[in-house]
């Protein structure tokens, strides 16, 4: 009787614990499935998408992300949608998504050997089926076509897709045109006048408060590298990022010339006019001593990196501190390219886990990525919802400020993490969009920015060989960089350091493929 009654209660027990771990269980994988938010345990299709977004953008609640709204309906899914600003922290986080075999669906492939490594590691999913100009029309007709995802493609491999990107060049250098008036000096446009600048800017207290608190010329090295901003690099003839001359491919960051180049650099850190934060500078950190008025030079990449109309403008943040200032692209060096023109960039990428157990998931993600790609997508991501947002008559678009002011700015700015997937090119799509934010300053800072001459580009992606590291050996190569710059203060021994790189670190290998997919490009134009 004894072990009857010790039996029965063994087994209510067990009960009792086996039903309270269910309840556990249940209620953890709900708010693992629903990540906290309403709506995802009604069935629809989950999926989880890892991308980038602007600095300081954030998402609102779901309630008022009306893109959000628009494509779990469209598409009847539910969305788990990470986002991280662009760097190291982001690309840890993907490496540990895979080392814990918990990849998102779809990815943006931000790392320096755009995806190689996991390629090779069998991460990816082959798109073959997924990205055709079938299955993304818009894709094909506007932003790509196949002879340029071919040669995009990784060992021989489609593993990846570009990013749909503007095909024009914004690089250009801004500087504090209310300092030079104020200095009596014109707008640089020779590398002389520029140094005369920085002169002016460091010693000449050209805020005018009476302390030796400015410098000329500003970047990020982040700690661990020479900034591409340095305008000595187009001064000893290395474009950005690279370009083909002479039948041989010019890397701005290998060439023999680097030598001069650093030499360049060292003498004008030595004159005292460089903010001496420079290396240490991390990500936008530089841009922000700008808009503090600590430097009155720096490299910009954008069509709005200093228009009145974009809210977050070198401009218009700087123009909150100081009323007075005015920024305006320029180029040191007259009519001399400050770079080659763009090629694909970084690309999007699936999870082969997902193409293995649940394709399906990945043929949903194919038609949003190609809703964003089509008009009504793209209308959405940049400008926020029709008569709302932006009235459109035709192919005209014309804004509403003030709603896209209280509505999405004001909601985290949103927008600029929902416009992953496209550039704001709207001419790409027939569009002409009026912006009544966009001043008369900013219509000419368009057009200088727009005449700054841009070299021909490689006309193909530069892909690494099959098994090379090319990380590792950008790696050393910064590892150099920085030996010469704070060690050695010397470029004289980059010629030596080079040779290690080409026999030690692939770099003969890597630069002999490129040259062989650049001139295969080229025979089949």
């Amino acid at each position: 009787m004894k072990y009857a009654k010790w039996g029965t209660f063994a087994t209510l027990a067990f009960l009792c614990a086996a039903a309270l771990v269910y309840a556990v269980w249940h209620r953890y994988a709900g708010i693992r499935a629903s990540d906290g938010r309403p709506g995802a345990d009604d069935g629809r299709m989950r999926l989880s998408l890892f991308i980038s977004g602007s600095p300081g953008a954030a998402l609102p609640p779901p309630e008022r992300d009306f893109v959000r709204k628009a494509i779990e309906s469209k598409f009847d899914v539910s969305l788990k949608l990470t986002f991280m600003e662009p760097g190291e922290p982001y690309e840890a986080k993907i490496a540990g998504l895979l080392a814990a075999n918990d990849p998102p669906d779809m990815w943006l492939q931000l790392s320096p050997d755009g995806g190689a490594k996991q390629a090779l590691d069998n991460v990816l999913a082959d798109m073959t089926y997924f990205v055709t100009p079938k299955t993304m029309p818009n894709y094909f007709t506007y932003w790509m076509n196949e002879k340029e995802l071919r040669e995009y493609q990784l060992h021989n491999k489609f593993v990846r897709a570009p990013i749909p990107y503007d095909k024009r060049s914004y690089r250009a250098y801004y500087i504090r045109k209310d300092w030079l008036d104020k200095l009596g000096l014109p707008v640089p446009r020779t590398y002389g006048e520029y140094v005369d600048a920085l002169r002016a800017f460091t010693f000449g207290d050209p805020d005018g408060n009476g302390k030796p608190d400015t410098y000329g010329f500003t970047a990020s090295g982040n700690g661990s590298a020479l900034s591409l901003d340095w305008p000595e690099f187009v001064k000893n003839g290395l474009l950005f990022p690279a370009y083909f001359e002479n039948g041989a491919l010019v890397d701005m960051q290998t060439d023999l010339r680097v030598e001069q180049t650093v030499t360049d650099i060292l003498k004008v850190i030595g004159s005292g006019v460089i903010d001496p934060d420079w290396f240490l500078n991390k990500g936008r950190q530089h841009l922000d001593k700008a808009v503090q008025g600590k430097a009155g030079v720096v490299l910009g990449d954008s069509a709005d990196f200093a228009l009145d109309a974009n809210p977050e403008s070198i401009q218009t943040r700087t123009r909150l501190l100081d009323p007075k200032a005015d920024w305006v692209p320029f180029n040191p060096f007259g009519d001399v390219p400050l770079r080659a023109a763009p090629t694909p960039d970084y690309p999007f990428v699936y999870s082969n886990n997902a193409a293995g157990l649940h394709p399906e998931k990945l043929k949903k993600i194919t038609g949003i990525l190609d809703w964003l790609a089509g008009v009504e997508g793209f209308l959405l991501t940049h400008y926020g919802l029709e008569n709302v947002h932006y009235t459109r008559t035709g192919n005209t678009v014309l804004l509403k400020p003030d709603r896209i002011e209280e509505d999405i700015v004001r909601q985290g700015n949103f927008l600029k993490i929902w416009d992953f997937f496209t550039p704001d090119a709207p001419d790409v799509l027939g569009l002409t969009v009026i912006d009544p934010r966009l001043s008369a300053r900013d219509r000419i800072l368009l057009q200088t920015v727009a005449s700054i001459p841009v070299h021909e580009g490689l006309g193909t992606t530069l892909t690494p060989p099959l098994g090379i590291n090319v990380e590792a050996m950008r790696a050393k190569q910064n590892e150099f960089f920085v030996r010469m710059m704070v060690t050695d203060k010397s470029g004289a021994r980059w010629p030596e350091y080079r040779r290690q790189l080409m026999e030690q670190y692939d770099g003969n290998v890597i630069f002999r493929h490129y040259e062989e997919k650049i001139r295969a490009a080229r025979d089949n134009r």
